[in-house]
C-alpha cells in the first residue's frame, strides 16, 4: 500500500469565504467616483439616497421636473472647468446624468478645511432630451404678425396721403385690405430687425448644440391698442446652457445682430422724414429720445429736435418708425434683469451678483412708470418673472476677455438706446425763447457725460 503524500499548506484546497453582495447603488457610486476623479482631486463626497431627495439642489430652469441630486463631490479641479466639463459630460450622458459645477460656497463660520475646497460638482438625474417641435405654429404666428404690421404701415401711408389729398385718403381707407401693400416698407423693415434679432439667438444656440425653437412672433392687430403692430418675438431654449460663455453668446447675439439692421434703417428713414411745426397749446405725440436717436436726428437735420418749435414727424417715414421701434424693442430686451437678454448678459458678466440688482432696477422702472404709462406693464411683468435667471450648468468657467469686453459694450449700448419716456403726449404752452442760456441744440453735448456716469454705475 502506498502511503499518501502528506499535504502542505500550499497544496491544500483554498477555502474562499463568500464576499457580501455588492449593491447596485455601490456599483453606481464607484462608477461616479471614478468618473469624477478623472477631472477632480476629490476631498469630500456625499451620495444622496432616494429618500433624501428633499435635500436636492434648488430648482433650476431647464433641469427638468424629474431631476434629483445623486451625489456631491468637493475638491480641486485638475484641469480648467470648461475642459473638465467637456470631458465629464459625455460619460454622464451614457448614464442619463448631468453635472452641475459650482464654486464651493464660503462657510458662514470659520472652517479652515472647507475654505480650502474651491470647487463642487453635483450629479443630477433626469437629463433633458427634448423632442423636435412642429414648425407650423411658428409660420402661422409669423403670417399673423406680417398682417398686423402691414395694417400699421398701411395706416401710416394713408395718413401721410391724407395730409395733401384727404379725398384720396378716404377712398383708400374704404378699400383698406386691398391697399395693404402700402405698408410693406414698415412691415419688411420691422420684421427684418425682429427676425435678425431672434435668428441671432437661434444660430448662437445651435452653434453650441442647444435644443431651441424657431422664433415665435407675437401679432397685435388692434390699431386702437398699438401703433407698432406686434409685441415682438421670442425663441425658447429647451436645454440649460453649459457655462457663462454660452449664456453670453446666446443672450447678446440677438440684440447685437438686430442693431446691425435697426441703425441703418433708422438713418435711412430719418433722411426721408419730414419736420413738422409744433403749435403751442395743441397736444402731439412725442415718440421719446434715446441718446442714439437724439444723435441720429441731430446728424440728419443739423440741429436737435424737438426744439419747442419743430419736431421730426417720425411716422411720416415708415422706415424711420420701424427703426425707432426696432431700437425700442432692443432696449426693452437689454434691460439687465431676469431672463431678458440684458439679464443674460449681466449674469454672464458678474454671476450671482446680478440678483442684487433686481430690486434697484425694479424701483427704477417703477419711477419711470410715473413718467410713461407704458412702463407699468413692464414693472408688473418683471415683478412676477424678473427674479428668474438662466443659471448655467457650469458656474466656475468665467468669461474670457473678448466676451467680457462685448458684455460691457452691450450694457453701454443699452444706455445709448434706452428711451426713458416713450410715446408721451406733449403740449408746448408758448413759443421757445430764442436767447436762452442753454438751448435745445446744445443738450446732446451733455448727454454723453450722463451716459458715462450711468456706465460707471453699471460696472461690476
Amino acid at each position: 500500500m502506498l502511503n499518501e503524500t502528506a499535504s502542505t499548506r500550499e497544496d491544500r484546497p483554498i477555502v474562499r469565504v463568500p464576499l457580501p453582495p455588492v449593491s447596485q447603488a455601490e456599483v453606481l457610486h464607484n462608477e461616479l467616483r471614478q468618473l469624477v476623479a478623472t477631472v477632480m482631486q476629490v476631498e469630500e463626497e456625499a451620495f444622496i439616497e432616494p429618500q433624501q431627495h428633499e435635500e436636492e439642489l434648488p430648482a433650476q430652469p431647464g433641469f427638468g421636473l424629474q431631476s434629483h441630486l445623486v451625489a456631491t463631490f468637493e475638491g480641486r479641479l485638475l484641469i480648467d472647468a470648461e475642459t473638465a466639463y467637456q470631458q465629464l459630460d459625455p460619460q454622464l450622458d451614457k448614464l442619463n446624468y448631468i453635472a452641475v459645477f459650482r464654486p464651493t460656497p464660503k462657510p458662514t463660520t470659520p472652517a479652515l478645511f472647507t475654505a480650502d475646497i474651491p470647487h463642487t460638482i453635483h450629479i443630477l438625474t433626469g437629463r433633458l432630451k427634448p423632442t423636435p417641435r412642429p414648425w407650423w405654429p411658428n409660420l402661422l404666428l409669423f403670417l399673423l404678425t406680417l398682417f398686423s404690421v402691414l395694417m400699421v404701415g398701411t395706416t401710416m401711408a394713408i395718413s401721410t396721403i391724407g395730409e395733401t389729398d384727404p379725398a384720396l385718403a378716404r377712398q383708400l381707407n374704404d378699400n383698406f385690405l386691398l391697399e395693404l401693400w402700402r405698408g410693406f416698407p414698415y412691415a419688411a423693415s420691422l420684421l427684418l430687425i425682429l427676425g435678425a434679432h431672434e435668428l441671432g439667438h437661434y444660430f448662437a444656440a445651435r452653434r453650441h448644440n442647444l435644443a431651441v425653437t424657431l422664433p415665435y412672433f407675437i401679432p397685435l392687430p388692434f390699431l386702437n391698442l398699438t401703433i407698432i403692430g406686434t409685441m415682438g418675438a421670442f425663441i425658447q431654449l429647451r436645454q440649460p446652457m453649459r457655462n457663462r460663455k454660452v449664456l453670453f453668446d446666446v443672450g447678446a447675439s440677438g440684440p447685437l445682430v438686430g442693431l446691425i439692421f435697426a441703425i441703418p434703417i433708422l438713418f435711412i428713414g430719418l433722411s426721408s422724414a419730414q419736420l413738422g411745426q409744433i403749435i403751442p397749446g395743441v397736444p402731439y405725440l412725442y415718440e421719446g429720445d434715446s441718446l442714439l436717436y437724439a444723435f441720429a436726428k441731430t446728424l440728419t437735420f443739423g440741429r436737435f429736435v424737438p426744439d419747442g418749435a419743430w419736431d421730426v414727424m417720425v411716422t411720416s417715414s415708415q422706415l424711420a418708425w420701424a427703426g425707432w421701434t426696432g431700437l425700442l424693442v432692443t432696449a426693452l430686451n437689454l434691460i439687465p434683469i431676469g431672463q431678458l437678454d440684458g439679464g443674460h448678459i449681466l449674469y454672464a458678466l458678474i454671476g450671482e451678483h446680478a440678483r442684487r440688482l433686481y430690486y434697484p432696477i425694479l424701483l427704477a422702472m417703477g419711477a419711470l412708470a410715473l413718467v410713461s404709462n407704458m412702463w407699468l406693464i413692464w414693472v408688473l411683468l418683471l415683478l412676477f418673472f424678473g427674479r428668474i435667471y438662466a443659471t448655467p450648468l457650469d458656474m466656475i468657467t468665467p468669461l474670457d476677455n473678448r466676451r467680457r469686453a462685448l458684455a460691457i459694450l452691450s450694457l453701454v449700448i443699452f444706455v445709448l438706446i434706452f428711451v426713458p419716456a416713450p410715446l408721451t403726449a406733449q403740449i408746448v404752452e408758448r413759443a421757445p425763447i430764442q436767447n436762452a442760456p442753454l438751448n435745445s441744440a446744445q443738450w446732446p453735448l451733455i448727454l454723453p457725460a450722463l451716459a458715462i456716469l450711468l456706465i460707471r454705475r453699471l460696472r461690476p
